[in-house]
């Protein structure tokens, strides 16, 4: 998979996160509220008292050279009445060729109803090291006569919007771990409903997703995961299980909501049971290496007494609830970039020998642990 391939695919996930929920029937409470994320409604419509907003903004950091050319895709979902209580979301990608030398530009776009602009601007940075400040907006310019009803609006909004940015020459720089030089200029740039990371690499790369939804460079899609459930705040598995426990009545409720859900339940209840193991969890790249690590001066090794401490950065929400609570070593791993993984099952939890005789952990980093005690 290639970097734009990649953007894609993280792109489609940011376009459909929320766009139903389980259990993917329009009667459900949680599915009445629709279109969270990268919404931008109509002027008319927009308010900063409410949260609405008809346009977003993206800055990041660029090092261009000569004759730079700035792709730019602008995905999104239209609003598209299905039934009498349901919009389906039809998809929308619109590609904008910008060399930099031409900047500022403003380039109009008309969708069915919807009307709106894309705009984009390069500044050069202050300073010796060279590099620019590359900014994209992207505002909805329908006009429309609000009726205040925000159903009613959304029909006339980008929904889930986001950008994909690529040079065809030069790179684009991390705002999350940037060079020292770079560290004034990220500080400057101002994020407005759009979050730059880059794709491919964590330093710098030619290809930035600009997503409503914040994200750490490089994000990838599970290979686990056989297809969208769209709700990432869940995990697959459940909400897998929880899909095939509906009753006949509620399978087919959810698959006359939207072709989408019915296409989940059809691959749930086609799913084999190797498949549904697959998504209990995986460690990836990952080998048995010496078996302890030194934390805090002491040798940590299986068997070892720790009470866990999961960093906030990078952690799994749920490990958040970890804190503080006691687990056993089990063995100490590392993958291929050395990086190293302890492995662990908690003390208080009922079968924890039974998860250690199938390989089934919680993993933590070195930072993650106190030792408690020194193996014998």
């Amino acid at each position: 998979m290639n970097v734009l391939e990649q953007a894609r695919a993280v792109g489609d996930a940011v376009l459909y996160e929320g766009y139903l929920l389980y259990p993917y029937r329009a009667s459900a409470p949680k599915n009445r509220v629709r279109w969270q994320w990268g919404v931008l409604v109509p002027p008319s419509y927009a308010s900063a008292e409410i949260g609405e907003h008809a346009s977003a903004g993206v800055e990041c950091l660029v090092e261009p050279l000569e004759r730079t050319i700035l792709h730019v895709k602008l995905r999104f979902l239209r609003a598209q009445p299905r039934h009498e209580t349901w919009d389906e979301g039809v998809e929308h990608e619109l590609d904008f060729e910008l060399p930099l030398s031409e900047l500022p530009a403003e380039k109009p776009f008309h969708v069915h109803e919807l009307t709106g602009v894309l705009t984009a601007r390069v500044d050069p940075l202050d300073g010796p090291f060279g590099g620019a400040r590359l900014r994209v907006e992207v505002h909805n310019t329908t006009s429309w006569p609000s009726d205040g009803v925000r159903e009613h609006a959304l029909r006339h909004s980008l929904l889930a919007a986001h950008l994909v940015l690529s040079v065809d020459t030069g790179h684009f720089l991390s705002l999350l771990d940037p060079p020292e030089w770079a560290k004034p200029a990220v500080e400057a740039c101002r994020q407005e409903r759009l979050w730059p990371v880059l794709i491919g690499d964590t330093s710098r790369s030619t290809v930035v997703l600009a997503s409503p939804i914040i994200l750490y460079d490089n994000p990838s899609i599970a290979a686990e995961s056989p297809g969208e459930l769209y709700d990432g705040t869940e995990i697959d598995e459940i909400l897998t299980l929880r899909t095939m426990a509906l009753t006949d009545d509620e399978k087919r409720e959810a698959r006359a909501t939207d072709p989408r859900a019915a296409a989940i339940v059809d691959r749930v209840d086609a799913m084999p049971p190797e498949l549904l193991e697959r998504l209990h969890g995986a460690v990836r790249s990952v080998r048995p290496v010496e078996p302890s690590v030194v934390v805090a001066g002491v040798r940590v090794a299986s068997g070892s007494k720790v009470r866990l401490h999961p960093n906030l950065r990078g952690a799994d929400a749920q490990d958040m609830f970890l804190t503080g609570k006691t687990a056993t070593v089990r063995v100490v791993l590392s993958d291929v970039d050395g990086a190293t993984h302890v492995a662990v099952t908690l003390d208080d939890e009922p079968g924890a020998d039974l998860q250690h005789a199938h390989g089934r952990y919680r993993y933590f980093s070195p930072d993650e642990i106190e030792p408690l005690e020194v193996p014998e």
